[in-house]
């Protein structure tokens, strides 16, 4: 796995998206947690703006390449990175 708790990472489509100016549309990674029936894990992840949701999405998808046919112009090789700017 590439990421671990406190993580600060930026999502893909985030690029094609005008935010309100300054926003920056960042998530800290909580941890990875598992489906109690299935065993399928999962990233729990949090936005760092608006109201601050929590996530869960498959950790398989997760760390998954973005698409580059349906995406062409996106500048991340996956679906969500690190961030390294100031959060």
């Amino acid at each position: 796995m590439r990421f671990q708790a406190g993580d600060i990472v930026k999502h893909f489509k985030r690029e094609l998206i005008q935010g309100e100016k300054g926003t920056k549309y960042l998530y800290e990674i909580v941890g990875v947690a598992h489906h109690s029936e299935t065993g399928e894990l999962f990233m729990i992840y949090k936005a760092l703006y608006g109201e601050g949701g929590m996530c869960a999405r498959p950790l398989a998808m997760f760390e998954s390449e973005v698409d580059r046919e349906k995406y062409p112009d996106v500048r991340q090789k996956y679906r969500f990175e690190r961030y390294e700017g100031e959060a």
